[in-house]
């Protein structure tokens, strides 16, 4: 990629990758190389022709407002816990780790994280590792279907996702299930987020300038707008919803895994638009227990890579541990709290 082209764009883009289901190996190089140039330039794109039906993108949208709309007393008895799950109020989270703006107001949202589903019997939560644990689901008799309805989009989303780890893969230049092996467990999370309409207020934000941590995030978006994202000049550019579409952008593991070919682009959320803002971003990253390091076609000959190694689990709990509030020292709840 030319260096002066990274950054440089003025809308993102929009990728068809139906073609990646044809089982046709040029078609799929074809949307691989595409997809490459994106995420080195841009690192971000709308994904068209994906699998995942509209009506059940549409149902978890119904079923995060439906949440969101109980009383507090309700949605406080799945209050996050140490394991990362659960309902997160207002004012929960401030991005103390931005690398990209000096943050001090917090987020000007509510949400609810479901992770990947562990057993409370399964070794890893009898071993006490970090985020492993089950998922806190509100009452059926409150919310009929709910579970049925985050676990099935989960699924699909996830097929999705392992798609275009191997259009990656095939995109850098290597068999395209050579990067299968870190996702055997992933770490995997979705999130509902309800924004509601925010003052004009200095440095106050419905999610404050950052780039993502993981691997890759796929986000179904409503009808509102307000997600923006930063280009080399400094403007932040729009990414308005367009129907039947996934934002998807590069996480900074991705980034550290590309040696930086692929860009973690910053972005915001504002929502000036005088309506509740409901999102569902999905984020698709590695084992806890994998080592990132630089992928060999990713370091120029007669170079170092540009990152140490690093575990993924340490460097998703550093962030975490930074960025919401509840972790700080003596206010974690117990599991399940």
């Amino acid at each position: 990629m030319n260096a002066e082209a990274r950054g440089d764009f003025s809308q993102i883009p929009i990728l068809d990758v139906s073609r990646l289901y044809d089982g046709d190996p040029a078609a799929i190089r074809d949307v691989a190389e595409t997809l490459r140039g994106y995420l080195e330039t841009v690192g971000f794109l709308y994904v068209a022709g994906h699998r995942v039906p509209r009506a059940d993108v549409e149902a978890v949208r119904s079923m995060s407002r439906a949440f969101f709309a109980l009383p507090d007393e309700q949605k406080l008895e799945l209050k996050i816990d140490k394991n990362f799950r659960g309902y997160l109020p207002f004012n929960g989270s401030t991005i103390v780790t931005s690398s990209v703006a000096k943050v001090s107001k917090p987020n000007q949202s509510e949400s609810i994280f479901f992770m990947h589903e562990v057993a409370p019997d399964d070794p890893e939560v009898l071993e006490g590792k970090p985020l492993q644990g089950p998922n806190q689901w509100p009452d059926e008799t409150r919310l009929p279907g709910f579970r049925q309805t985050i676990d099935r989009y989960v699924a699909e989303m996830s097929e999705l996702a392992r798609s275009l780890v191997r259009a990656i893969s095939i995109s850098l230049g290597m068999p395209e299930s050579s990067m299968d092996r870190y996702f055997e467990k992933p770490t995997t999370f979705l999130r509902l987020l309800h924004y509601p309409t925010q003052p004009e207020e200095a440095g106050l934000f419905g999610s404050a300038p950052h780039t993502d941590y993981g691997y890759i995030t796929l986000l179904a978006q409503d009808d509102v707008g307000g997600l923006e994202v930063k280009n080399k000049a400094g403007d932040w550019i729009p990414a308005p919803p367009i129907p039947d579409t996934f934002v998807m952008n590069v996480g900074d593991i991705l980034a550290r895994w590309s040696n930086d070919q692929f860009v973690s682009t910053p972005h915001r959320v504002i929502n000036r638009s005088g309506r509740e803002r409901y999102s569902q971003p999905f984020f698709f990253d590695p084992s806890m227990d994998e080592m990132i390091e630089a992928l060999p076609p990713c370091i120029p000959a007669g170079t170092e890579p540009k990152y140490a190694p690093v575990l993924y689990g340490d460097y998703l709990m550093e962030r975490i541990d930074k960025n919401y509030h509840y972790r700080k020292a003596g206010t974690v709840p117990p599991s399940g709290a």
